[in-house]
């Protein structure tokens, strides 16, 4: 979580590069931490994904306040289904690997 608030707080000419598209850098970086939150709490989904992108609307007001970054909605958009992919992703894997043990 702390590598996701650094890169989207850094300075722009400072970053790393990422897909070559910010809405597709906001929903895998999204759909990554929904998909170990997954794996970590998996009785606490929901909550777990609310609470993640109150996360991603906090970096979108930290972006507000610096000087090269704008808070913009479709970023949070980005993030809410980055958030789901990541979570289904996370319950297939999840499918397979209690069909494969069985």
């Amino acid at each position: 979580m702390l590598a996701l608030l650094a890169l989207s707080l850094m300075p722009v000419s400072l970053s790393p590069p990422g897909t070559g598209w910010d809405k597709g850098n906001h929903a895998l970086g999204f759909a990554m931490l929904a998909f170990l939150a997954h794996w970590a709490w998996p009785a606490q989904i929901p909550r777990t994904l609310l609470a993640l992108l109150g996360y991603g609307a906090l970096i979108e007001i930290l972006q507000s306040l610096t000087p090269d970054r704008l808070a913009e909605w479709s970023d949070l958009w980005a993030d809410g289904a980055g958030l789901l992919i990541g979570a289904v992703l996370a319950s297939m894997v999840q499918r397979l690997v209690v069909v494969r043990s069985s």
